[in-house]
Formats: C-alpha cells, structure tokens, sequence
C-alpha cells in the first residue's frame, strides 16, 4: 500500500569514528553482512509503502546517485554546508518539502536488523526509542506522567534513548522546517544546532511521544569496534 508520507535521511556526515572504513565510504554506504547501512533503512522505508525519500548528502556525496537509479521514488538533496554546520543543516535543506506529507526523519548510518519497526501504525508524532535503565549521557526523552516527551536533550536516568528515527504529521513537520528556517536568521547561533534542539525548542507545541523499540532491532554502529562485534568480516580492521 502506498502511503502519503515521505522519508528524509542524513547522510552528509563525515563519520569520522568510523575511519579508516571512512576513509573512502560515507559511513552510511558502509555494509554490515554485505548491504549497505543505507538501504537497511530504505528497504524498510519501502516495505512500508512511502511515497517519496530524500536522501540529503554531503561527505562523498557522488557516490549516493546510484540510489536514485536503484529507487525510482527517492531523490537525493545537497547539503552544501556538511562541513561547516551541525546536523541543523541537513534538516534545512530538506525544509521545502517538510510539511507536505506526514515525515519520517532518520539517520541513514543505522544498521536495522528487524524492518518490521517500520509497519508500526503511528497516529501521532513520535520519535522511537530504547529504554536505558540507569544514567544515559546519550540523547535521551524526558517524559510527563501521560507519556508526552516534554524535553528531548543530552542525559538522563532510566529514560527512552534517542535511535534515529522519528516520525512527524505533517503540521509538526511543518513546524519544525519553519522554526528552522527562523533560526537561520541569527548567524553565530544556529552552526552548532542539532535539528532535535530545534524539536527540543518547539516541545510544547508538539504532541510528541515514545514509539518503543527494542536493542536487537536497531543497531547503533559508531566505530569499527561496533561494526566488527556485529558482521565478523571485519575483524581484520580492529
């Protein structure tokens, strides 16, 4: 079936931690038992039935065209500003088309081991997350006693851990491109953003809350160490 909800990816990142498979491969093109992390995240995006994904590019980025071959619904996005701009940058060359559809943000360096995460039914906006028990110094959500995520930031104790996907209906995406776009407004200030600083900003007129998923369903791969504890094959880079 297909559905009227488009997917944004990140995937300008240098992914340095990564290096030295980074060297010559964007890290979310990267393979983990062969496959590259990217399409782990776009053959579930089309299992699901989305309408259209963006792919915003930047580090190595002629090497992502061959995706728009591969897959006659997605287009890839030029980030311009990878080297210089936090992750706000990539989200804001993304704004012209956030708030047409319902939107899937996601990071594209994630290895998804259960693409079943992607059939959820969502009826309102929502990042997914794992629950960590004990202290997170990762990006975490803070919740009310209903549910609702009233603050999305850096720390937290027995919290829902941020794994790189979110989902907005269309007004909230719409929202968030805005508030984006206003920030750019104010140079010396925005460079630094995380697009979740903008989402973190915008809390308390969004109706956000936890999908829950599960370790085993997302990975989470930052290093070499990481990727070799998962695919053996690279054994050899550790």
């Amino acid at each position: 079936m297909r559905r009227n909800e488009i997917a944004i990816l990140m995937a300008a990142g240098l992914g340095t931690r990564m290096a030295p498979l980074t060297n010559n491969t964007p890290k979310p093109l990267v393979k983990v038992f062969g496959k590259p992390m990217i399409k782990t995240v776009i053959d579930g995006l089309q299992k699901r039935g989305i309408k259209h994904i963006y792919v915003v590019v930047g580090y190595k980025k002629e090497q992502f065209y061959e995706l728009e071959q591969e897959y006659s619904n997605l287009t890839i996005i030029e980030n311009e500003e990878y080297l210089t701009v936090n992750n706000i940058s990539s989200i804001k060359a993304a704004t012209p088309v956030m708030g047409q559809e319902d939107c899937f943000i996601c990071e594209a360096d994630l290895f998804v081991s259960d693409d079943s995460i992607f059939m959820a039914d969502l009826n309102h906006s929502c990042y997914y997350g794992k629950m960590k028990k004990g202290f997170s110094d990762d990006w975490v959500f803070e919740q009310d006693e209903t549910g609702r995520i009233i603050r999305v930031g850096k720390c937290g104790t027995d919290c829902y851990n941020m794994c790189g996907i979110a989902w907005f209906k269309k007004d909230d995406a719409k929202r968030i491109a805005d508030a984006i776009i206003e920030a750019y407004r104010y140079p010396g200030k925005y460079e630094r953003l995380f697009w979740d600083d903008i989402v973190n900003q915008e809390i308390d007129n969004i109706d956000l809350c936890v999908h829950e998923v599960f370790p085993n369903q997302i990975v989470e791969l930052d290093s070499v160490k990481e990727l070799e504890a998962i695919d053996p094959n690279y054994k050899e880079y550790n």
